[in-house]
Parts: C-alpha cells; sequence; structure tokens
C-alpha cells in the first residue's frame, strides 16, 4: 500500500479491514477514507465525491474476525465505474475458496478485474511470507519500491520449496479443500443444534466466531476448552471491539470426524458450565 499510494493519494479501506491493511495505510501517507463494513452504498458515496490523484481501494476477502466474505463483484464493479483501482487481502481465502484454491478472486471468476492480490504463505499453506499477485509492471515496481521488501532478508530457500509445494498440493488435492468445508458444516452444525443459535456467525469459511460478549467470560471459557483439551482462543479489545469477544475457531481440513465430536463436547460441556446454553 505505501508503495503504490502516498502523500496527495487516497485509500478507501472497510473498517473491519485486517490491522495489517490500517497500517499499511497509515504508512502510505495518502489520505485514508474509512466506509462502513461491506456497506456499498458507503464505499460508493466515497468513490463519488472524493477526489485524489490516485484511489486505491483495499479489502480483505475473508475477514479475520467475523469470517465473513467480502462482496468482490460488486465492489469490482463500483472500482471500474469510478476509476479506482482494487487491491485485495487473501489471507483467509487462499487454500479454502476457488476451484484450485486460489481465493476469493479465483471464486468470483474475477482474475482480469482484480490488479494486486495479495496473500499469506501462512495459514492454508502451512509456510511463512506473504505474496502479491499482479502484472509483470507492477512487479517491476514494487521489487524497486517497496521499502519493507527491499530493506528486509529475502525468505530462506527452504521456506519457499516448501510453500512452493504447499501450492502444488492446495491446487492438486480437491478432497482436502472439500473436507475442510465438511468439517466447518459438522461443527457449526453442532453448534447451533446444541443451543449456541445467534452466538455463532456462519459464512462458509474456515473462521467460525461465536460471540460470548463479557471479556472475563470469553477467557474463562477458553481455558476452560483447553483444560479439556480444545485450543481456541479468545478475542477480545482492541482486536474487537467491546462488548463483542468472542471465540475464534479456525476449523481445518485435517481434523478427524472423532477430533471434531471430542471438540463439540467440549463446547458443550464448557457452555453449560458457564450458562451460555
Amino acid at each position: 500500500i505505501s508503495s503504490l499510494v502516498t502523500q496527495g493519494d487516497l485509500v478507501v479501506s472497510d473498517e473491519l479491514n485486517h490491522a495489517s491493511i490500517i497500517d499499511g495505510c497509515r504508512l502510505s501517507r495518502a489520505e485514508v477514507a474509512t466506509f462502513p463494513h461491506n456497506d456499498l452504498e458507503g464505499l460508493e458515496c466515497i468513490l463519488k465525491t472524493r477526489n485524489a490523484r490516485r484511489r486505491l481501494v483495499v479489502i480483505d476477502t475473508v475477514f479475520s474476525m467475523d469470517g465473513d466474505i467480502a462482496p468482490l463483484p460488486q465492489i469490482a464493479e463500483l472500482c471500474e465505474t469510478y476509476g479506482a483501482s482494487l487491491m485485495v487481502d487473501e489471507a483467509h481465502a487462499v487454500g479454502v475458496m476457488g476451484p484450485t484454491g486460489a481465493g476469493a478472486v479465483e471464486h468470483f471468476g474475477l482474475a482480469d478485474r482484480v490488479p494486486v492480490q495479495m496473500g499469506t504463505l501462512g495459514k492454508a499453506l502451512g509456510g511463512f511470507g506473504a505474496y502479491v499477485a499482479c502484472s509483470e509492471t507492477v512487479r517491476a515496481f514494487l521489487i524497486n519500491r517497496a521499502r519493507s521488501f527491499i530493506f528486509t532478508t529475502a525468505l530462506p530457500p527452504a521456506v519457499l520449496a516448501a510453500a512452493r509445494e504447499a501450492v502444488i498440493l492446495v491446487r492438486r488435492d480437491h478432497a482436502l479443500r472439500n473436507r475442510l468445508h465438511q468439517n466447518i458444516q459438522s461443527f457449526t452444525k453442532g453448534l447451533v443444534e446444541m443451543g449456541y443459535g445467534e452466538r455463532v456467525k456462519i459464512h462458509g469459511t474456515a473462521i467460525v466466531p461465536l460471540i460470548i460478549g463479557p471479556e472475563e467470560l470469553t477467557m474463562q471459557m477458553s481455558q476452560r476448552l483447553l483444560e479439556r483439551g480444545v485450543f481456541v482462543a479468545g478475542i477480545r479489545p482492541p482486536t474487537v471491539p467491546p462488548g463483542t469477544c468472542r471465540l475464534r475457531i479456525t476449523l481445518m481440513a485435517t481434523h478427524t470426524e472423532e477430533q471434531i465430536a471430542t471438540a463439540l463436547q467440549a463446547f458443550e460441556d464448557t457452555g453449560r458450565e458457564l450458562g451460555l446454553i
């Protein structure tokens, strides 16, 4: 972000974008306009009324704390209509969405309409580092202008080799992705059936937030689940707004049916102990 725009430019950002995007906006010295989460009218209003030398819309495709998906086709259309560039962060979509696991851009068939696609080599790919998928021109520009790339140590060859093999595996093994989605459906269905109801947010992604509310209760539940052999991080301010503390459940393709059943039992037992269900 700090390479693509600078002072005199405008960055348009979803209010629930990841902290790294927010920091990138600040480092760019560009003017920043924030629109309400996934609010297309709010985005259009900014694009209609805020002029700048360059305008860059930046969004997560899958949001890290709610697990919901950005309305990417409509956002791409608005950017085209009002002459803005579009950059997406696919961190939580890579390996999970799309026919070959390339992410939400592939899922929506927008590969030729999103000029800057960024993602991580961690999370689904199980490694470390990140990538930018873009045109040759943008690639050459970033290599020569991105301070965070120029003034850092290159990733070790072993890390890059592992990441390359992970990409090959994700593209080739559709069964892994199918198993992940089966696990997501099985787990979320179990949570609803045991009484968590509106507390659980279901968007079909690997991130399943269970809204608890009070900070102390959230961390207490996280600890009790850990004592039952289930690790689920409690999320509290400043990561999420006060009163919306949650357990951030992350499903994996490698979770077995037995592990899913064990985790659900732990959630049921702990939820009853704490009066949540």
